[in-house]
């Protein structure tokens, strides 16, 4: 009879020990370039796990576009705890999945240009669209995207796919904001420059350092890595006196994640030090959050946008769907 008695509670005391255990593991899904040997991944599991006791573990897909597509073809199945990379571009197509839940911190350490305030995501860096060029192929390089656009078939670009990057679908977006209705005609003149559409940035962008295009779309940002990792000035931003387009990452927890406190333990320690130092020279984007240290000086050396160009989330969700056809019309022709 003891032991009868006995079993359920060594059942009960089993299942507690395996539902601790589970939450000893926290699943981020994220993108390609951030959990890259040299992105901010390894040092942002590395410094997580020493201060939660925990286990982090990346699942990574090509592009930020592409993580949201997957999240949404999971559905409620999904592994993730957090997600990591979206944009501020995403965010509203993102909350209508209804698969992302109220991040539950307090976001007061984070700042990036033009304000943002959600309940569900939570900004991580932020960065300025911009074609960087090679400069031992390209002497004058373009000063407006108006005259890139005008400029024939040279210079040669690479660009990335809206469908799939989120630096393609920026640029969708700050030709539409540049070019409103002319936006198409702005397409059918550039597209002669184009010479590959990528599925994410790591693919046109290494195209672009192998020599094979002396143009590429990234960021103003782009260049400081090349200053400081590799101490050359090679490679530069254009700037454009239209202004840049404004990218800012977020993070969000899922439902899953919502019954998981480590998600958001990581939201928080994402918004400090120990996370904010490595991004910079990682991930080579601005931190949003508190830093020990300033950046180095190079960062404020790199081109600094005229005006900063965005559209709501809710303007890019409405009308996303239009203006990637539009794109896909003249450039598959």
């Amino acid at each position: 009879m003891r032991l009868l008695l006995a079993c359920p509670a060594l059942v009960f005391g089993l299942l507690a020990m395996n539902s601790g255990h589970a939450q000893e593991t926290l699943t981020v899904y994220t993108y390609d370039s951030f959990t890259a040997e040299w992105g901010p991944g390894p040092r942002v599991e590395e410094a997580f796990e020493t201060a939660c006791g925990c286990d982090l573990e990346f699942v990574s897909v090509a592009d930020g576009v592409a993580l949201l597509n997957r999240v949404r073809l999971e559905g409620e199945g999904t592994q993730a705890d957090i997600v990591l990379g979206l944009d501020t571009n995403l965010i509203h197509a993102a909350k209508e999945t209804g698969l992302f839940a109220p991040h539950g911190i307090d976001p007061g350490r984070i700042e990036v240009p033009s304000g943002f305030e959600d309940d569900v995501f939570v900004p991580y860096d932020y960065g300025y669209f911009a074609f960087v060029y090679d400069t031992e192929a390209i002497e004058a390089p373009p000063q407006s995207l108006k005259e890139l656009v005008e400029s024939g078939s040279d210079p040669k670009i690479a660009i990335q796919d809206p469908r799939t990057s989120t630096p393609g679908l920026g640029l969708l977006l700050w030709v539409k904001a540049v070019y409103g209705d002319e936006a198409a005609g702005a397409w059918e003149k550039l597209r002669d420059n184009v010479v590959t559409v990528t599925p994410g940035w790591s693919e046109s962008y290494g195209l672009f350092t192998s020599g094979e295009v002396p143009m590429v779309l990234s960021y103003t940002t782009s260049p400081a890595y090349h200053r400081i990792a590799e101490d050359t000035d090679r490679y530069r931003a254009a700037s454009f006196e239209e202004g840049h387009y404004l990218q800012v990452e977020v993070a969000a927890r899922t439902v899953k994640g919502a019954d998981n406190p480590l998600a958001e333990e990581f939201l928080s320690f994402m918004t400090g030090p120990g996370f904010q130092d490595i991004i910079p020279e990682t991930n080579w984007m601005f931190p949003a959050g508190e830093t020990s240290e300033p950046l180095d000086p190079v960062f404020n050396e790199l081109v600094e946008p005229a005006e900063t160009l965005r559209f709501s989330p809710r303007e890019v969700a409405e009308n996303r769907e239009a203006w990637v056809d539009e794109w896909l019309s003249v450039m598959s022709r």
